[in-house]
């Protein structure tokens, strides 16, 4: 089975991993939308606060913020309410910075064109800014992401042309990199204008609405069982064959995780059902625990090993995988083509999700509504990505038990073989 995925999956899929748009989405979401989105969902914990724990000390809290509610859910409306508008200059910034270009002028470019588009082709000044804030946040991500790539890959094209304004030497840097993105500029924002226009004229939306509508379809298939079982797998066995399982499907799937925690926290601050499950958080807090594979459990077990080997690599291991790294644990231990341990690699975290998307979907778990660093260590992870739930923390902790006692028949199998090898090779070494 190792041999075929080899032969089979590692080239094509390895490809993909490398593939400059996916990175390039990828970047935009961690890199520059991240920042924005904590600290916006910051604030929509302040304003909602866990009033499930029934703390005489929340509830007071939640009486001190109602009158101020407004005021305080000002930010994350507006960092949320750009979101789109943050990921379409990351995706024109980080493609940019791949091909040579003008990462800040193509970011820049992106960001405008995608900003012409969320807005009806009319009188401008009539428009309440309200009206179209969602769609330069989390409905506005499939547009943003096209747009980067399509403004940015044009702009490139151009330059490459020589269709730019040429400077004679002498003049000042910032002078001729002005006056060789005008021409792009002026090309490519109008094309935008006049796309957006025939769109509104024909169908009275937005591009964004119109593309939203086109892809609820897919949006509402990713956030099913049997997408997040998919996803799992996918990553895991690629994990297994030494790829980067996460980056791979991250670098497809942000657009859908994202959009569901956009409608999660929008929900939330108007009181209504939250009901996306699949998000980003829904991986890295509550099966990612110690790293892909949930192998936290799996390296404490590594502590107390027979094998001299394995403690050696425990030992290194333990630190970062309590930050939610396990690097050293994948290709240490190793799980790697490793028969043996691909298989509760695989099994316990296709457990913990099944577990983890039945309770978020029966209610018993409160929804995501907060994307917490991947390093955030279990409990806290679980505790603030669903705005302060107690009982996800715990979660957390279920899940690495259940993870463990996947692992542990076959760490124990794969201990013996080590140990006993260790042993002989010690035996061996004494009589020489």
């Amino acid at each position: 089975m190792i041999e075929w995925m080899e032969n089979h999956l590692m080239e094509p899929l390895g490809r993909m991993a490398q593939n400059k748009y996916l990175q390039a989405i990828r970047d935009a979401f961690v890199i520059f939308a991240l920042p924005v989105i904590l600290t916006g969902a910051l604030f929509l914990i302040i304003a909602n606060p866990p009033t499930s724990l029934n703390w005489g000390i929340i509830d007071a809290w939640e009486n001190a913020v109602k009158p101020i509610q407004g005021q305080l859910l000002f930010p994350f409306n507006l960092t949320f309410g750009i979101m789109a508008l943050t990921v379409a200059f990351g995706v024109g910034y980080s493609l940019a910075s791949r091909e040579d270009m003008d990462a800040v002028m193509a970011g820049i470019l992106s960001m405008l064109a995608f900003f012409m588009t969320a807005f009806p082709v009319v009188d401008i000044t009539k428009v309440p800014f309200g009206d179209v804030l969602n769609y330069l946040g989390g409905q506005g991500l499939f547009v943003a992401i096209i747009l980067g790539i399509l403004t940015t890959e044009f702009m490139r094209f151009l330059l490459n042309k020589g269709i730019t304004f040429k400077m004679p030497d002498g003049v000042p840097p910032y002078v001729m990199r002005t006056f060789r993105a005008l021409l792009p500029f002026m090309i490519i924002l109008p094309l935008v204008w006049i796309l957006a226009w025939i769109v509104w004229a024909n169908f009275k939306v937005t591009i964004p609405q119109l593309v939203l509508d086109l892809f609820s379809p897919l949006v509402a298939a990713s956030n099913s069982y049997w997408a997040a079982l998919g996803m799992i797998l996918l990553m895991l066995i690629l994990w297994s064959l030494g790829i980067h399982g996460m980056n791979v499907v991250s670098s497809v799937a942000y657009p859908f995780w994202m959009t569901q925690l956009a409608e999660n926290a929008e929900a939330v601050k108007n009181g209504a059902e939250a009901t996306g499950i699949v998000t980003e958080p829904f991986f890295h807090m509550f099966t990612h625990i110690g790293g892909s594979g949930t192998t936290l459990g799996l390296t404490i077990l590594m502590l107390f090993s027979a094998s001299a080997q394995i403690r050696q690599v425990g030992k290194t291991a333990i630190i970062p995988a309590l930050f939610n790294i396990n690097e050293p644990v994948i290709f240490g231990l190793p799980i790697v083509l490793n028969p043996l341990m691909i298989i509760p690699f695989i099994l316990g975290p296709a457990i913990v999700v099944t577990l983890n998307y039945i309770l978020f979907a029966t209610g018993i778990l409160p929804p995501v509504i907060l994307q917490p660093p991947f390093t955030v260590p279990i409990f806290f992870g679980g505790f603030i990505a669903t705005g302060g739930s107690v009982l996800a923390g715990l979660v957390q902790i279920v899940n690495v038990l259940i993870a463990t006692a996947v692992y542990y028949p076959f760490f124990k199998r794969y201990e013996k073989q080590l140990a006993e090898s260790e042993k002989a090779n010690a035996e061996q070494a004494a009589a020489e």
